[in-house]
């Protein structure tokens, strides 16, 4: 099942970085960016995270948090995010609950072989706990500014 506009946001906890624990449904009153991310120190990965991180200060006056998920474990997460000075938590989903809620799992082929993995994708979350926006295939090149964009107007609401 494909989560929709409107629809409310999965409640699922999983670890995060820097001892916290992550659930969507908990930022109720906030703006919540989750962004789903193939692997940490890959190249798309590790520019899409520097472009949230550049942002960041935009995001926060747009009263809209940011949140990375990946697969990966979470001391790969400490790793990559004090690398990158990233402000925001990465979350650990080796089990991909919150990837296969979000349906972010999808059939990929690299060098002719085909594996699951994470399909590059954004969602943005409103106060009330619903799917705002989705971006599905992402290409990084500003695609952060996008999502920006989309919180400040929600924002304005």
């Amino acid at each position: 099942m494909t989560l929709e506009i409107g629809d409310t946001a999965p409640d699922i906890t999983l670890d995060a970085t820097s001892g916290e624990r992550f659930n969507p449904t908990a930022f109720a009153g906030e703006q919540l960016v989750v962004y789903f991310y193939p692997k940490d120190a890959t190249p798309g990965c590790t520019t899409e995270g520097q472009n949230f991180r550049d942002l960041s200060d935009a995001f926060s006056a747009a009263n809209t948090r940011i949140v990375g998920v990946s697969r990966d474990s979470l001391r790969q997460h400490e790793n990559f995010k004090a690398k990158h000075e990233f402000g925001f938590e990465l979350v650990s989903d080796p089990d991909e609950q919150l990837c296969r809620a979000f349906d972010v799992i999808k059939l990929k082929k690299l060098y002719g072989k085909e594996h699951e993995g994470i399909e590059r994708s954004t969602f943005l979350i409103d106060r009330d706990g619903k799917i705002a926006a989705a971006w599905r295939k992402v290409k990084v090149d500003g695609h952060a500014t996008e999502v920006l964009e989309a919180a400040r107007t929600l924002n304005d609401d």
